[in-house]
């Protein structure tokens, strides 16, 4: 939160809450984004605050595990934070509630709405259309997707697309938790799925010498049509000169049928187990997620992101109008946190260079599930 924008959220969150409650003060500690992550342990262990800023999944798993978070399943159970029910299993462990959710965003395909114009093609609805119009984009001399794999992650968020349509999001899960096989039946089905787009030519060529960013211009220039990516590209696609009526976003297609899980990394609040005040912190999250306060602190002004509660109202955007009614209304599956967050951080750093390694070179499959496999077994122990 040492941000401009996210600590004006906070401060103004702190004098909003103060206001309401006149016998309580918040006192704001900001602390910057890259070092909290080292931090926090210490920080939950040594006279705690009361409220801890934080992320969903596996990512609070840790502290769960070493009893540092407390458990609110209590306050899920009675009614005390109505429309949350989209993002309730990301902030499950062990069938209990650890935290509050406050503000996430989408990922899907956001792709050249003027290029499917001009080749008569609407948005797919199933990987059979998927790939249908992925044919005659490369027939037209174009490529499917722009990719930049050479930081890897992005690759994860292709395996986690395409390992939940084809298995469902609770099986996703039990991979990233260890308890499912690399060299399943399942995963390899993901894959061959997978292999489909490789082997059409779908992505950009030396993908893996791309960042993100260097890959904006494939799509910019027309050369490929979609990107899979979060909502955050939307503003450097805006910058780059294209409009909004150049492009648009469409939810990643049904493969077998799962309910649809969606990756929607999503930033916590959560009370400390050692905290002093646990009545006012609970009261702090009850406000924190109500659908007026998710509205404005989620605002274009504010985070520019998408409010977590269902009853909340959306900035006037088309991306972020659509990423908020496909969350809350057609993400029945669950809502994963990215492959970097789900997996333990060993685990997705092996896991993503096997996935690159799988762009490139397809035919090692074998290899790296083997290699996968045997690091699962190594890191769950």
């Amino acid at each position: 939160m040492s941000n401009p924008a996210p600590r004006a959220v906070m401060e103004g969150l702190a004098a909003d809450f103060d206001a309401m409650h006149p016998g309580l003060t918040v006192e704001l500690e900001v602390v910057d984004r890259e070092a909290w992550k080292s931090q926090i342990r210490n920080a939950l262990t040594a006279n705690p605050p009361d409220v801890i800023n934080w992320y969903a999944a596996n990512r609070m798993a840790p502290y769960v595990k070493a009893g540092l978070f407390e458990d609110i399943s209590d306050m899920y159970a009675g009614g005390d934070l109505p429309g949350l029910d989209s993002v309730k299993g990301a902030m499950t462990l062990d069938g209990k509630q650890w935290g509050v959710p406050y503000t996430y965003y989408q990922w899907g395909i956001y792709y050249r709405e003027d290029i499917f114009n001009e080749l008569g093609l609407t948005e797919p609805t199933t990987f059979e259309e998927e790939i249908a119009n992925c044919q005659k984009i490369v027939d037209s001399g174009r490529k499917c997707y722009t990719i930049g794999s050479k930081f890897l992650w992005t690759a994860g968020g292709w395996f986690d697309y395409l390992n939940m349509r084809t298995n469902g999001f609770d099986f996703h899960m039990k991979l990233a938790t260890g308890e499912a096989s690399w060299t399943s039946d399942e995963v390899r089905a993901t894959f061959a799925n997978w292999r489909k787009l490789i082997d059409m030519g779908a992505f950009i060529d030396d993908h893996q010498t791309y960042s993100w960013q260097e890959a904006l211009p494939f799509f910019v220039n027309g050369e490929a049509t979609a990107y899979l990516m979060g909502n955050f590209v939307v503003p450097h696609l805006r910058e780059a000169g294209l409009t909004d009526a150049q492009i648009d976003f469409y939810q990643f297609p049904k493969i077998a049928d799962v309910p649809m899980g969606e990756d929607a990394p999503t930033d916590t609040f959560h009370i400390a187990s050692g905290a002093q005040n646990k009545e006012a912190a609970r009261a702090f999250l009850q406000f924190v997620t109500s659908p007026e306060v998710q509205t404005a602190i989620n605002g274009p002004d504010a985070l520019g992101q998408l409010p977590v509660n269902a009853s909340s109202s959306v900035a006037d955007d088309e991306f972020l109008t659509q990423g908020f009614d496909m969350l809350s209304n057609n993400a029945t599956g669950g809502i994963a946190q990215f492959f970097d967050r789900d997996f333990p951080a060993e685990m997705a750093s092996i896991g993503m260079e096997g996935l690159q390694e799988f762009m490139v070179f397809p035919d090692n499959l074998d290899d790296i599930l083997n290699r996968l496999e045997d690091a699962r077994t190594r890191i769950y122990k």
